[in-house]
């Protein structure tokens, strides 16, 4: 997969992009991160971005030129036409991201991600060249730098062969509808505490039911309004009624 971010801090995402799972994957050719600088494609003297708002108003504006032009000639868009892949605007106006959104995305051969600074940016950016809007909360930060290293992070490691383990991105917290189980490593007893029996009794049947028992427990705990869109069988679901009625 192919991730055109197009920023105005493009030093922001090396050192990320240059560390553990995502840089292996760049390196055996599983994801391609390109970055581009907006800054390079305004023509003013001093590559000017942004300007003040009409209208007045505190903070300054992205313009409509270089971002255009940015993503016009790195994706090689016709402005007539539309694109066959996501120009995705990191926004706090945009759809709250989730695993479903990054299950959604991660289908596409090439995403590009927008990412926005100062006070905002020119409304006809959002109106007529990006084709969607994603926010990871309802919060404010500086830019979209983050949010976009956030989306390629989760995207990534639901594609084939970037995650060691093939089924693990199936088993994370969110994946499966329920939080995740617990894990324990070596040693077996560590200050007084131990391992459940179960994970050294080698009978898989057993640690698969102790482990959804535990997902369902842990979700009933700590964010039960997750049970409302879980897929659960009727095993689930006498077991939380169970628990409900303990």
């Amino acid at each position: 997969m192919q991730f055109d971010v197009f920023t105005l801090l493009p030093e922001v995402f090396p050192s990320y992009l240059e560390t553990s799972i995502l840089k292996r994957a760049r390196e055996r050719d599983l994801i391609d991160v390109r970055v581009h600088n907006i800054r390079d494609y305004a023509h003013s003297k001093h590559h000017t971005t942004d300007d003040t708002p009409y209208g007045g108003g505190g903070g300054m504006v992205m313009k409509p030129e270089p971002i255009f032009e940015a993503v016009e000639s790195v994706l090689k868009l016709d402005p007539a036409g539309k694109p066959d892949f996501p120009i995705i605007l990191l926004t706090p106006q945009g759809r709250v991201f989730n695993q479903t959104i990054a299950t959604e995305l991660s289908q596409h051969p090439r995403i590009a991600l927008l990412c926005g600074r100062y006070e905002g940016i020119d409304e006809r950016i959002r109106q007529h060249l990006v084709t969607d809007e994603i926010s990871i909360g309802d919060y404010v930060l500086t830019g979209g730098e983050i949010p976009a290293l956030i989306l390629i992070d989760a995207i990534s490691r639901l594609l084939p062969d970037v995650l060691g383990d093939p089924t693990g991105a199936q088993d994370d917290s969110h994946a499966m509808g329920l939080l995740e189980y617990p894990h324990y490593t070596r040693p077996p007893e560590f200050r007084g505490h131990g391992v459940p029996d179960v994970l050294l009794s080698g009978d898989h049947a057993k640690i698969d039911k102790w482990r959804r028992e535990q997902a369902l427990e842990r979700t009933l705990r700590k964010r039960p309004d997750m049970l409302e869109k879980a897929e659960l069988t009727k095993d689930d679901k006498k077991f939380l009624d169970k628990l409900r009625n303990a």
